[in-house]
């Protein structure tokens, strides 16, 4: 199955909308949205894509938009599916699109609280690790090493990323799934698995951000594919918070070095940092190999 064979036919992001060249947002939407089909309601939290998207009525999507509070989208994607079923329509999709800063920071505890409830929408992060609407300020998204504009002389993140696939699958919600705009037949079928899905359903989609990331604005898909070829950021899928299934391995894994050099939030780090970061993309991947092999669960 391919994206041509998941798209519903319905375009319903229009075009000539006021994303940045290069967006990888803007594709991901236009992909899923085309993979659910027709019958959804975008619930938009405070994010580029609140940008993007546009007020009634000149919006950029041809579907029913919400834009709410940062802290809120998981409350009000709850609210609007209740209210449609109250109605007595259980077919359209409701879809809350939420950025890092909306879904790692400002909106995890009400998207920890839907998912606990197991409420019946579907949570896309669209995670370009950092508030970059706002000027690239640091998240708990952002990775190691990255220069942000709000941290500390020398601006270099100390931290690791929040481990957000971990968290959810915590929860033991149906379905939790990554993606990429560079996989889009995988993205697809993903997004076609959940609409099938009854209950919370989750997506981790790494999103480059051409200005924020340092990046050429056609770098968007190898930046993409490069991620998941050094296993940065592994293509997996997981059900019920315990069976782990990867949906991609690298046929030879990529020096995260590659990735590295093609954005300038990195330009600063040193040889051992980059080392440093290799090991700890290398522990993770093979700790995900063992659970997708039926070793203990996240």
């Amino acid at each position: 199955m391919n994206l041509r064979e998941t798209d519903s036919g319905a375009e319903i992001l229009y075009s000539g909308h006021s994303a940045c060249p290069g967006c990888g947002a803007a594709l991901a939407v236009r992909y899923f949205s085309r993979a659910l089909g027709p019958d959804i309601v975008m619930v938009i939290t405070a994010c580029c894509w609140s940008i993007i998207a546009g007020g009634p009525p000149l919006t950029t999507l041809k579907c029913p938009i919400l834009h709410c509070p940062f802290p809120s989208a998981a409350s009000v994607g709850s609210g609007v599916k209740r209210g449609l079923e109250q109605k007595g329509n259980r077919d359209t999709t409701v879809v809350v699109l939420a950025g890092d800063g909306g879904t790692f920071d400002i909106g995890l505890q009400a998207l920890s609280g839907a998912a606990q409830r197991n409420e019946d929408f579907i949570f896309v992060c669209y995670d370009n690790e950092a508030y970059m609407n706002t000027g690239m300020q640091t998240s708990s998204a952002t990775p190691y090493g990255c220069h942000t504009n709000t941290l500390p002389l020398p601006r270099t993140k100390e931290r690791q990323k929040k481990e957000i696939m971990r968290i959810m699958a915590a929860h033991g919600i149906p379905y939790a799934a990554t993606a990429t705009v560079a996989f889009p037949d995988d993205l697809a079928q993903k997004f076609v698995k959940a609409r099938g899905i009854k209950g919370f359903r989750f997506f981790h989609l790494l999103i480059p951000c051409p200005p924020g990331w340092g990046a050429e604005s056609d770098e968007t898909i190898r930046l993409s594919r490069l991620a998941v070829e050094s296993c940065l950021f592994p293509l997996y899928e997981i059900r019920d918070g315990i069976t782990v299934e990867l949906t991609y391995r690298p046929p030879q894994k990529a020096p995260l070095e590659e990735y590295l050099a093609l954005q300038r939030r990195f330009s600063g780090l040193e040889r051992w940092q980059v080392e440093a970061l290799q090991h700890s993309v290398d522990r993770d991947w093979e700790r995900l190999l063992q659970q997708g092999e039926g070793a203990a669960p996240f």
